[in-house]
């Protein structure tokens, strides 16, 4: 079981299990709910981990299975006294699952099991293929492993494909050179799941009304005022700045109070303001702004057990946004750690048609994918940064730091990313390797 860190107090503690390449998409599909703190553990149902899964069950408020089976596996052994859930097969895994099958050869029939056979036709159906022969799973739900084998390799044809939602079943048939693909789920499928499985805790709902209060604060806002023509320019562009917060107010569905021409308190609810924000990720109240007036925001949020406490620390986050320059929020939680920078006016994508074609396909080729090159090109252009470590990259791609490293190797191999050195931490232990992104170089076009 991996333990990265212990949880902050206002943090919701969730045992992640299931099959290492499904935990890894869960771990960083997880990285969008800041409330959880995830405690992983890999699991394929070997009987022997069961008192490992009991272990994880206590330590956690709340279980998510990254997969139907091992779920089912758990509860026939496991009687838990905390909400557990799965992450269900859904028509999003069989699309994903239709595509990768149709690259050895658009197939005339399907045997499937894991999914019932009206999710099949309608995913069908949305897809144009209404002709084509579908076998389902008639068996129990919770069918074995050789039964769902047999099944599969019953329906085989030379124009067959095996469509299943058991890893093992997939890789079984494939030995026996049947063409076959694993209905895994996506990471649409593992957020929904997530959200289902934050909304069942008692801390979460505990804290969907809690009082959020933020400070915003008009950056540079005097000498603007005394660079303007008149009195009147000046009360416009007040009335202008008020139009423009409050609307987004509105969004929270909050309450604005003006502190004067440079300076708004606004309140909200916490589930509010976490769904309206991506998850704690961006602002987009600064754009309009900055079109309009080009003007800049610092924006101070706080999070607290009283309004009391949640003004005191909107305040420190203010504080904190101002010494930094100006332009950026940041939030303050219960127990005073740090959120933040949260994105303001600039995105964190790039244009890909602004790249040489050349070089979006050297990526492609090293597996690197465009959401991956958009969010690199963004940063590198951004802020003149091409030396990263993998930690630094990983907040980069918002991936994980296992994830980072396996890009990197493949990066390093396609010739992309350089080592240039090495950076060492005041702590012992190994020191971090610095990766420098030189197909970033000299390709990106001014």
């Amino acid at each position: 079981m991996e333990i990265k860190r212990p949880p902050s107090r206002d943090e919701i503690v969730i045992g992640l299990i299931g099959p290492e390449e499904l935990l890894e998409k869960a771990e960083e599909t997880i990285r969008a709910f800041p409330s959880f703190h995830p405690l992983s553990l890999k699991w394929e149902g070997e009987p022997h981990r069961l008192p490992d899964v009991q272990r994880l069950g206590e330590q956690a408020e709340v279980l998510l299975f990254t997969d139907p089976d091992t779920y089912r596996l758990a509860k026939q052994s496991v009687a838990f006294r905390i909400p557990a859930h799965y992450v269900p097969l859904t028509g999003t895994g069989l699309y994903r699952a239709l595509y990768l099958a149709g690259h050895t050869g658009s197939p005339g029939k399907l045997t499937v099991d894991g999914l019932t056979e009206p999710v099949v036709a309608k995913a069908l159906r949305e897809l144009g293929e209404n002709g084509m022969d579908v076998v389902c799973y008639g068996g129990q739900s919770d069918g074995n492993l050789q039964e769902l084998i047999d099944f599969h390799r019953a329906g085989a044809s030379a124009d067959t494909v095996a469509l299943t939602g058991m890893k093992a079943v997939a890789e079984a048939l494939t030995k026996e050179g049947l063409r076959s693909e694993w209905i895994a789920p996506t990471e649409h499928d593992m957020t929904i799941s997530l959200q289902r499985a934050l909304l069942s805790t008692e801390t979460r709902r505990s804290k969907e009304g809690q009082i959020v209060i933020g400070f915003i604060n008009i950056d540079g806002f005097e000498r603007l005022a005394a660079r303007s023509g008149s009195e009147h320019e000046v009360q416009r562009m007040k009335l202008d700045l008020h139009r423009i917060v409050l609307d987004y107010v509105e969004h929270l569905d909050g309450y604005l109070n003006t502190l004067g021409g440079d300076e708004f308190l606004f309140m909200t609810t916490r589930g509010i303001f976490e769904r309206e924000t991506g998850g704690y990720k961006s602002i987009p109240l600064a754009k309009d702004l900055s079109l309009m007036h080009d003007l800049t925001l610092s924006i101070g949020i706080g999070f607290g057990r009283s309004a009391n406490e949640a003004g005191t620390h909107a305040r420190l986050a203010l504080r904190r946004s101002k010494d930094a320059g100006g332009n950026i929020t940041f939030i303050v939680r219960e127990d005073r750690s740090v959120i933040g920078p949260l994105e303001m006016t600039e995105p964190n994508r790039f244009d890909l048609s602004l790249l040489d074609a050349e070089l979006i396909k050297e990526a492609g080729r090293a597996g690197m994918t465009p959401a991956y090159l958009s969010r690199l090109v963004a940063y590198v252009t951004r802020f003149g940064k091409l030396d990263y470590t993998a930690q630094e990259l990983a907040g980069v791609l918002d991936v994980t730091v296992r994830s980072t490293h396996r890009f990197l190797l493949a990066w390093q191999d396609a010739g992309l990313v350089d080592v240039i050195g090495e950076e060492r931490g005041v702590s012992k232990g190994r020191p971090k390797q610095i990766f420098r992104l030189a197909f970033l170089q000299e390709r990106i076009r001014s």
